[in-house]
């Protein structure tokens, strides 16, 4: 059973942030009027595997929208909250309709569902491409927790992302600089990539250059930090087991 934990990870989180977010207006852009209807339909199409799975999405959820009245897992606070960070910075500012769209165009991409209609823009498209990298949901919980890692506390940070130079940022602490780049794993374990550049970056600066390592993105997160890679880690690039 485990291994099935973190099945249809993006599409249940989409469907639990739209339940939350905009309660039975959701459900409506489906052409449902209860939520138990809905429910069944994402069972039927193999979306989750039973109801509760759907509901527990919703509660996961709902402790970030509490002008729904529900309280959902407010006991877990905001241990996962880095799920509702990367859909607010991808889909935060649709309405009820362009978000169910997003939801639609996964449904009929990924399920093969053909009775339902969607309307998504290009770049719609191409931010639901960026849910389902790991990239850009480790770098957002990074930066609203770099301040909890030993080397990186009371630091100021730099987004270096778009020069693309082989790393993603340059935290500033007191008259030190480190260059972080940093990796998403969805499990508690696996492998990453250095690119060439970010290897020739990591040779240059040595102890400066912190890989950090996102893990567990599927559930609540940890962070890692490999300090001079080049150095504390024996395989050679482009792909370092850890």
């Amino acid at each position: 059973m485990a291994k099935n934990k973190n099945k249809n990870y993006e599409i249940l989180n989409l469907i639990g942030y739209g339940l939350s977010k905009f309660n039975n207006d959701f459900i409506k852009e489906f052409g449902f009027s209860t939520k138990t209807a809905f429910y069944d339909f994402c069972v039927e199409n193999k979306i989750a595997e039973t109801i509760g799975t759907v509901k527990n999405r919703m509660d996961l959820f709902d402790h970030f929208f509490p002008e729904n009245g529900r309280k959902g897992w407010w006991q877990k606070g905001d241990a996962y909250i880095h799920r509702k960070i990367l859909i607010d910075s991808l889909f935060g500012n649709e309405n009820v309709k362009g978000y169910a769209n997003i939801v639609k165009l996964h449904m009929k991409d990924s399920f093969n569902i053909k009775d339902i209609e969607y309307q998504a823009k290009p770049i719609t498209k191409t931010r639901f491409k960026k849910l389902q990298e790991t990239g850009l949901e480790a770098e957002l919980f990074f930066m609203n927790n770099y301040n909890s890692i030993g080397i990186f506390q009371n630091g100021t940070l730099e987004d270096a992302r778009l020069y693309g130079d082989g790393y993603d940022f340059q935290v500033n602490v007191d008259h030190s600089s480190f260059l972080a780049e940093i990796k998403g794993i969805r499990a508690n374990k696996g492998k990453f990539r250095l690119t060439e550049n970010e290897y020739q970056k990591a040779l240059e600066y040595k102890n400066s250059y912190i890989v950090t390592l996102i893990l567990n993105l599927n559930e609540i997160p940890k962070i890692l930090t490999i300090e001079n890679p080049i150095k504390n880690l024996t395989s050679p690039p482009p792909q370092i087991p850890i």
